[in-house]
């Protein structure tokens, strides 16, 4: 009898257990849906539908043949473009933000509320570095507003919603978390470090609102990473913080106005510390000057010149950087903390910089990608697996780049450790058409320079490349820098 007791008061504890797991189960569960039902009906009242109207010429794909005055008036017609896009209210007098490419080139922008009321817009500014656009309705009343949160504080694995109009079907929400911060790849433009989610977000959805679990816009959903043009799971959205600091610039001047150094930069990385003597692997490179007369230039310094800090402030790498001068206000001072390479030593220095405006649209160089074959002397690198010729006078003229030293880049093997090295976008690192100006501080005029620099290096070194590199979407060449390590 006791053993009887015994058991059933054993097996009454762990009835008792497997409830409460059940319900430790079930409850995050039911607190989870309830909030994001919570949190749904919090921003929806402020999410709104934009529709994009623009006049496009008709395009005539019938042919030749056709009776003269159809053909005539076929040219002459005209349809009206409509982009569909999202936005969502940040001020109760009507102000909007979304996508520019929502709104780009837009003969008349509407404005669809969750009521159902549609108003006209008043596109206030745009700002194409970002692709972020603030608007304007009239409407005669107070209206539902959403906060912008801190994108600064959200973490890899924490849940959010998408709010907007996938295809035109207004007010749509759908639910993922945060895969990755501060996504930076070659398709985005400079100050675009994206949110990636997988909160499914499809055509329609661009300028709407990314929301973490407290209700505040955390980011503006603008691309997706897809092969059919429809949701895959890979998502971007603007940080918030980035779309607050553009929506007042817009407000306060009807335009954004970023700080400006004039200059080319890349990344201190562990293999550009190593042959520089550096004690770590923080700095942003000076790889080209734009202008000798842009700030930089004013201030003194050269190409190849490392800055650390900036107004005070450490530099972590190029990107940091330009964030930190581009957040900066142009016409003010600011020092700047410097590394310089005289002859085989490396000394700090400091300068006042003068920050200009950041223009609308870079002035770079204008040259074509080399397009045929040239019949030079050519060199197999072993080590490093390229094939290489000198940049005579002819390459240069052709190229557009007389005056340059270096040796051109005709073919890297898919064996060589360069084909697998990517810059610090994620792009190729150096490609056929590059031209390699120095190797580790040493200028390579030669293919014999060249080699005879090769031939000393030995696995577990340190390599720097400065090369003057094309740009095969704009077919313009830009000074950068390559770093690894012989594998």
């Amino acid at each position: 009898m006791k053993h009887l007791t015994t058991v059933l008061l054993f097996a009454f504890v762990i009835s008792c257990v497997n409830s409460t797991i059940a319900q430790l189960i079930v409850n995050p569960a039911k607190t989870l849906s309830a909030t994001f039902a919570e949190v749904a009906k919090l921003a929806e009242p402020a999410v709104v539908n934009i529709d994009a109207k623009s006049k496009l010429p008709d395009i005539n794909v019938r042919g030749e043949g056709f009776d003269e005055l159809e053909n005539r008036t076929n040219k002459d017609l005209r349809r009206a473009q409509i982009s569909v896009g999202s936005g969502f209210i940040v001020d109760n007098k009507g102000f909007i933000i979304t996508n520019a490419h929502v709104v780009e080139d837009a003969a008349k922008v509407t404005v669809g509320l969750q009521n159902g009321e549609k108003f006209v817009a008043k596109i206030i500014g745009t700002d194409d570095e970002t692709d972020l656009a603030v608007l304007k309705i009239e409407t005669g009343r107070e209206l539902p507003t959403i906060k912008l949160g801190d994108s600064d504080a959200i973490e890899v694995g924490e849940w959010v919603l998408a709010i907007g109009s996938p295809f035109g079907l207004e007010q749509t929400v759908t639910a993922g978390i945060i895969s990755k911060i501060k996504r930076q790849t070659d398709a985005f433009k400079q100050f675009q470090k994206f949110i990636q989610t997988d909160a499914a977000i499809n055509r329609g959805n661009s300028g709407g609102p990314l929301l973490n679990m407290k209700g505040e816009v955390v980011g503006i959903n603008s691309q997706i990473a897809t092969t059919n043009g429809d949701a895959s799971g890979i998502s971007f959205a603007l940080p918030s913080n980035e779309a607050l600091y553009v929506f007042r610039q817009i407000l306060a001047n009807g335009k954004v106005k970023r700080g400006y150094l004039g200059v080319v930069l890349d990344s201190v990385k562990q293999e550009y510390a190593a042959v520089y003597g550096l004690t770590e692997a923080k700095g942003a490179i000076i790889t080209e000057m734009r202008d000798k007369e842009s700030p930089a230039g004013k201030a003194g310094l050269l190409v190849n010149d490392i800055i650390i800090e900036f107004g005070g402030k450490k530099v972590e790498n190029a990107q940091d950087l330009i964030t930190k001068v581009a957040g900066s206000e142009p016409g003010k001072d600011y020092p700047v903390t410097y590394f310089r390479e005289v002859g085989t030593n490396i000394e700090k220095k400091i300068a006042t910089i003068k920050l200009a405006e950041r223009p609308t649209k870079d002035k770079i160089f204008d040259n074509d990608v080399v397009k045929k074959k040239l019949g030079d002397p050519i060199v197999e690198v072993s080590l490093l697996g390229l094939t290489l010729t000198e940049v005579t006078t002819a390459i240069a003229k052709l190229q557009g780049i007389e005056g340059k030293k270096g040796v051109l880049v005709k073919e890297v093997s898919v064996d060589s450790i360069l084909s697998e090295i990517t810059n610090s976008n994620g792009g190729i690192a150096l490609k056929p058409g590059d031209i390699i100006q120095r190797l580790n501080r040493t200028e390579v005029a030669t293919l014999k320079a060249f080699t005879d620099i090769e031939k000393k290096l030995k696995k577990g070194d340190a390599v720097v490349l400065n090369i003057l590199s094309v740009d095969r979407f704009s077919k313009t060449y830009q000074n950068r820098i390559v770093q690894f390590t012989i594998q």
